[in-house]
């Protein structure tokens, strides 16, 4: 079975090269970017201004092939892919939790950015804490290493030459690269959340590549 997604919009962020980006949204504290939405999809953005945050959700367009057993950024061990949030996986695509500044048109202004200029959006979905927060109690091997993810920077071991290979035998090739987009507007209404928001929110966020 083959499965097509297309692309709502895509991410403007200041993250221009694959290297020396968060691994993390918690290392992109404070980095503002935008989403913008295709003008077709516009309207599915009403009342989105009335959360706080949102996960997006996000194809690794830049990103080669997949390999099953990985050695993460966190860690200098092998982990079996899916027990990681590394982004050489069967089905590139990634998952961050952001918080909303604002809603503009066909842009959602939003914040702790960790994704590169113009990676294309799947979706869009509003965190709720009713719904998104679980009493979690085990870490698996991020136990004493996910704390690191605050300061630690992508290197080049996920891309480029070398990538293993894809199910008919060749590698996943690389996405496009496009062009540099206008660093993000400013938002005029930032309507930034409460600490107690802002605080549900990091709790549920899990690494989407570390």
């Amino acid at each position: 079975m083959t499965i097509t997604y297309s692309p709502i919009g895509h991410c403007i962020t200041p993250h221009k090269e694959l290297t020396g980006m968060p691994i993390q949204p918690v290392g992109a504290r404070g980095v503002k970017g935008c989403i913008q939405v295709l003008p077709q999809y516009a309207e599915g953005l009403k009342d989105l201004e009335g959360f706080s945050h949102v996960f997006v959700l996000y194809h690794l367009h830049r990103v080669e092939g997949y390999d099953l057993m990985v050695k993460p950024f966190l860690d200098n061990d092998l982990h079996g892919i899916f027990a990681t949030r590394s982004p050489r996986r069967p089905n590139p695509m990634g998952l961050s939790v952001l918080r909303i500044t604002g809603v503009h048109g066909n842009l959602v202004r939003v914040e702790d950015v960790d994704m590169l200029d113009g990676t294309p959006v799947i979706d869009i979905k509003p965190f709720v804490a009713d719904f998104d927060l679980r009493g979690a109690d085990r870490f698996g091997w991020f136990e004493g290493r996910s704390d690191n993810a605050t300061t630690m920077r992508s290197d080049d071991r996920f891309v480029g030459p070398g990538a293993a290979p894809s199910p008919n035998g060749a590698a996943r090739p690389a996405g496009p690269t496009r062009a540099a987009h206008p660093a993000p507007p400013e938002p005029t209404a930032p309507g930034a959340p409460g600490r107690a928001a802002a605080r549900k929110a990091r709790t549920a966020t899990e690494p989407a590549d570390a």
